[in-house]
């Protein structure tokens, strides 16, 4: 993990390899962001002018390289675009410094020591600059020897891979201020468990199954005092969990239902969290088309989601109660799967007919959700690479929202774009239910194609108990990055829906909600 200090040095003074500074969008062209004034200082206050001659304007996504000038400790001063500047020299937006900071990370991939000189002026923008800096600084190199000159021993030169960014310094800070100390540690939890979502993401199937996926969830939990509890597929099959057990039938892999707690005070709000997650998604007997089976292993997201955001809140030490339910199983095609028309009995008693085996992430959830509706939490939080169609309403950088209480739908919304990610409420008409009527069962996993992501969320209120709270975060877009890397999110896994979800618990553990 890359390393983090904040500083009160000035930028031109600190031993590194690169400085980073801001340039932003003026009226009459590229504008120096506060942060850079020594930096300025020293380019004789021309330093837009010299960027503004290397083509750079300033805008979101840029990064432009230069000569350091004369008596500077760094050699080399590295601009990153901010978009426009604010108005009235007011202050920059949280997300905006995180995605630059993101940039300048990514950009300096196999640098040793980076000083970010980008606007500060509190804590809070401190930290957004911290945690972008950190997360954008992520690399996935698991399976690619990696040298300590950065290069990839493995493959040729043009192949070649790079150490992430080895350490950032912040510059414009206060370290030994108590609001400046809880930014740096803040941010580098959430960076931290940000990236260990990522890498479960980005693990391929072979070696991140139910069983081994379990295991690592129960190693983390003895290293950060929570709870856990693992019921393996005899203890499923005997407590009737049909939903979870017909999903993973298909597979030599069998199904694990793992719960995960974190207690932080007796007497705080209980929130469950539930993730799907279906280590390997074949689509089953209902087998997916060449081209949508390659990332398929990426279809665990919500439930890496959970487990990363329950290890941040330990970490954090929030005075919340937080259940953990990761629900996980391998969708496959065998002589043993679930077939199209079969009817399973859930966890709850419901019974559905499997009209499409490749629509099992509602049924794992939904056996989940039963479960973790047992303890009477104040309020239920599911998250799953649900449904192709949430991508095709809302992108891929978009997670839907749908919830059975639309004030609290609007808390998860606010939630997500206070912790910088991007979501959208979503509905739940009522009339789309009749779609899922089944002739010879309770309902079908499947109904309506138009407004499918809508259809999902309604079949899993199906399984929320009575005067429970339920949000439903369909993070299908978002969860895996197939382009280019972006800001600070990488290319593969993205560690979706961590942020809000610690977000929500700080909120609750504040009395903010709830």
């Amino acid at each position: 993990m890359t390393a983090l200090t904040f500083s009160t040095s000035s930028a031109a003074s600190l031993r590194a390899d690169v400085v980073v500074v801001g340039v932003a969008k003026g009226a009459k062209g590229p504008v120096v962001a506060s942060g850079a004034a020594a930096v300025d200082k020293a380019f004789d206050g021309k330093l837009a002018a010299t960027l503004e001659t290397l083509g750079a304007t300033g805008g979101e996504g840029e990064a432009t390289k230069l000569p350091a000038p004369a008596g500077f400790k760094a050699p080399v001063v590295l601009a990153v675009g901010l978009g426009e500047a604010p108005a009235d020299g007011g202050a920059y937006a949280p997300e905006t410094l995180r995605r630059a900071a993101g940039i300048a990370a990514r950009t300096l991939a196999g640098s040793k020591k980076a000083v970010f000189a980008l606007p500060v002026d509190d804590a809070a923008s401190a930290e957004a600059v911290a945690q972008g800096a950190l997360l954008g600084a992520y690399a996935f190199t698991a399976y690619r020897k990696v040298n300590g000159n950065g290069k990839n021993e493995n493959t040729k030169k043009e192949n070649a891979v790079k150490e992430p960014l080895a350490e950032v310094a912040v510059t414009g800070t206060k370290p030994r201020d108590k609001a400046y100390k809880a930014a740096a540690e803040r941010a580098a939890t959430l960076a931290e468990e940000v990236n260990r979502a990522r890498d479960l993401v980005n693990t391929p199937a072979n070696d991140l199954f139910p069983k081994s996926f379990a295991a690592t969830v129960q190693d983390a939990a003895k290293k950060h005092g929570l709870q856990v509890e693992i019921l393996d597929e005899k203890t499923l099959a005997k407590g009737g969990y049909g939903g979870i057990l017909g999903v993973g039938q298909g597979s030599s892999n069998p199904p694990r239902l793992v719960k995960l707690s974190y207690t932080g005070s007796k007497n705080a709000k209980h929130l469950a969290f539930v993730g799907k997650g279906i280590t390997y998604d074949s689509g089953g007997i209902s087998l997916k088309p060449a081209g949508h089976n390659e990332t398929m292993k990426c279809d665990m997201s919500g439930a890496a989601a959970v487990f990363a955001s329950i290890v941040a809140v330990a970490r954090l030490g929030l005075r919340v109660n937080v259940t953990g339910w990761l629900a996980l199983a391998e969708n496959m095609p065998s002589g043993a799967a679930t077939r199209p028309g079969d009817v399973l009995t859930m966890y709850s008693g419901k019974t559905v007919e499997v009209l499409n085996t490749d629509a099992e992430g509602r049924l794992v959830l939904a056996d989940a959700i039963t479960r973790a509706c047992e303890e009477q939490p104040a309020v239920i939080i599911d998250v799953a690479t649900l449904t192709g169609a949430m991508v095709l309403a809302l992108g891929h950088r978009t997670f839907g929202i749908m919830s059975n209480d639309d004030a609290f739908r609007d808390v998860v919304h606010t939630a997500a774009k206070e912790a910088g990610e991007a979501s959208w409420p979503m509905p739940l008409p009522a009339e789309l239910c009749k779609s899922m009527e089944s002739p010879i069962a309770d309902i079908a996993n499947m109904g309506e194609r138009m407004g499918g992501g809508l259809v999902a969320g309604l079949f899993l209120k199906e399984f929320v108990g009575e005067g429970i709270t339920w949000a439903h975060l369909d993070i299908a877009g978002p969860a895996f990055n197939e382009a280019a890397p972006f800001g600070y999110t990488p290319k593969g896994g993205t560690g979706s829906a961590v942020r809000t979800l610690v977000r929500l618990a700080e909120k609750a553990a504040s009395g903010e909600i709830l």
